[in-house]
């Protein structure tokens, strides 16, 4: 099954709506409620990434026997250390994402440690691609 699910740049207040349905759409497929947990985490931190720093993006989701899998794209300004923004509390957010109770710099980390694979390219004026997966248990 596939789905693409769009993200607007600045779009807070509609922030979590493409990780919500995808959760429910995981609950009617039967998948198990720890797999479900972990993805809408990862997800949900993502597309907030995308809100905050990446100008918006897409975000197609493709689920089948063995895996959760997910791409995130966007034309954002780019990471420019990947490094850098993988540790627990590095954040660029803007004030208005801070105001907002966002930024605190824990998307990337939290993404990681609820996926089975994260991988992340980007290029910094050009945009930045997710790939995030999740073992489905059998």
């Amino acid at each position: 099954m596939k789905v693409t699910y769009e993200v607007l740049d600045g779009e807070y207040i509609r922030a979590g709506e493409a990780s919500s349905a995808l959760k429910k759409m995981m609950k009617q497929l039967g998948i198990n409620s720890d797999t479900i947990r972990k993805v809408s985490i990862a997800m949900y931190e993502a597309e907030i990434n995308m809100v905050i720093h990446a100008n918006g993006g897409a975000i197609h989701v493709d689920i089948d026997e063995e895996y959760v899998s997910i791409i995130l794209k966007d034309v954002g300004p780019g990471i420019a250390d990947i490094e850098q923004a993988m540790k627990p509390g590095y954040s660029t957010a803007n004030d208005q994402a801070r105001d907002m109770g966002f930024g605190a710099g824990m998307g990337l980390p939290n993404m990681k440690k609820n996926s089975d694979f994260l991988n992340i390219e980007s290029e910094v004026g050009v945009g930045t691609t997710v790939t995030i997966k999740f073992k489905l248990e059998n």
